[in-house]
């Protein structure tokens, strides 16, 4: 009874690769439509923000109306919102606001369906008895995979087909995953954990406060709301900065941010195979450290290019085990009838302050410099890893918790 569970994981990739084309071909689209730098960046805020919206309110709605039915509907809205934007482009015509209106709730209806696919991988684990370990480290790895795929693919792509043409194909790449979901994966429920709602904002209140009562999700959560803020002043600031001054080669830039994505990529296979025997809190916390503060160590350092892509990699290969051990937790602790509102309120949080990254990367290196920011982000990723080895929460990391077995809706 695997073949539910793989048929998600393709769904997934195919959905997840969608969702890279957007990201490229919808600021491409807009800046060969309009010729503005500044629209194309109002196109690209229009495709953060629903995310953080979605995600914060959306899970409470997934739990409600179910996940398998959620999934489908989500990338069927999305299939079609995306299809109109160039079939209003070649007929009617496109303005530039219905375009950031069809943007805006394109996002804002696709996060529910990532979730809503998220939530059903530890049902569909159970019923093909794949070890929760090794299932959620072949979601996360099909995520990585379809980033890294999809992004050459979508420049190969716009030079082949064109923005225009590409945005038809995206489109069907998320009817494709509504179809493998509805057709080939089962809904399935908890025996004796019925949904039962009261009210949306009763719902809603008491996911957030199960988060909060949960010490190791809600630190766990932090670390990566730091992280990710950071993460992203290193990608987008901090990498082009060091790749244009100290190794005054642009392809350096390409080289450190594909060297993590390819470490992590091998990272998540091998804790897929081996995960289940690690001891999670100590796995957890060294992976955690050694995810972010030797790669930009390394370049406040001012190392050779060669070394710095070498720890790079290896920073990389850390955080393959992260996001899969995040997920076993998740999964294993959340009650199966918050378990879309609590994913959403993290994902949420997640993406919360990433805006904040670059800002602060640009702001701080015009004050004291590349060096000393590469330090600072140093310093900060060192202590926000802290909490595995400090917390008294953590310590029964290693004591996991299942709740009841799913059997498939008649």
């Amino acid at each position: 009874m695997r073949r539910p569970f793989f048929t998600l994981l393709a769904a997934n990739a195919v959905s997840a690769t969608g969702n890279v084309l957007s990201m490229l071909a919808v600021p491409w689209f807009t800046l060969e439509t309009t010729g503005s730098a500044a629209l194309t960046g109002m196109a690209a805020f229009a495709s953060t923000l629903p995310i953080v919206i979605s995600a914060a309110f959306g899970g409470t709605l997934v739990d409600l109306i179910g996940f398998h039915r959620v999934s489908v509907l989500s990338d069927v809205a999305s299939g079609l919102i995306v299809i109109a934007i160039p079939a209003l482009f070649l007929t009617t015509g496109l303005s530039f606001p219905v375009l950031l209106a069809l943007v805006f709730v394109r996002w804002l209806t696709a996060t529910p369906g990532e979730t809503a696919r998220k939530a059903m991988v530890p049902d569909l684990a159970e019923l093909g008895r794949v070890q929760i370990e090794r299932a959620t480290a072949a979601y996360d790895g099909v995520n990585r995979g379809a980033r890294m795929v999809g992004a050459p693919l979508a420049g190969v792509l716009i030079l082949w087909l064109g923005p225009t043409a590409l945005l038809f194909v995206d489109g069907s790449t998320f009817l494709l995953s509504a179809l493998l979901i509805g057709t080939g994966v089962p809904q399935v429920t908890h025996a004796g954990a019925p949904r039962e709602s009261g009210g949306y904002l009763r719902d809603l209140g008491d996911g957030l406060a199960f988060l909060w009562r949960d010490r190791v999700q809600l630190t766990g959560t932090a670390m990566i709301v730091v992280t990710n803020m950071l993460d992203t002043g290193v990608t987008q600031v901090l990498l082009a900065l060091y790749a244009r001054d100290v190794v005054h080669d642009p392809r350096a830039f390409g080289l450190l941010a594909g060297g993590v994505g390819a470490g992590a990529v091998i990272g998540t296979i091998v804790y897929g195979a081996v995960g289940e025997r690690l001891p999670r809190r100590l796995t957890f916390g060294l992976c955690f450290l050694v995810a972010g503060v030797p790669r930009i160590l390394v370049l406040a350092l001012g190392a050779p290019f060669p070394l710095a892509l070498g720890v790079t990699v290896l920073s990389g290969f850390a955080a393959g085990a992260i996001n899969p051990l995040l997920g076993v937790l998740q999964f294993e602790r959340i009650p199966t009838q918050v378990r879309a509102r609590v994913l959403g309120t993290m994902t949420a949080a997640a993406y919360a302050a990433m805006p904040l990254g670059g800002l602060l990367a640009g702001s701080l290196t015009e004050l004291t410099g590349l060096t000393v920011t590469l330090f600072a982000f140093t310093a900060v990723y060192f202590a926000a890893s802290f909490p595995p080895f400090v917390s008294r929460a953590w310590r029964g990391l290693d004591e996991p918790s299942r709740a009841g077995a799913p059997t498939q809706a008649g």
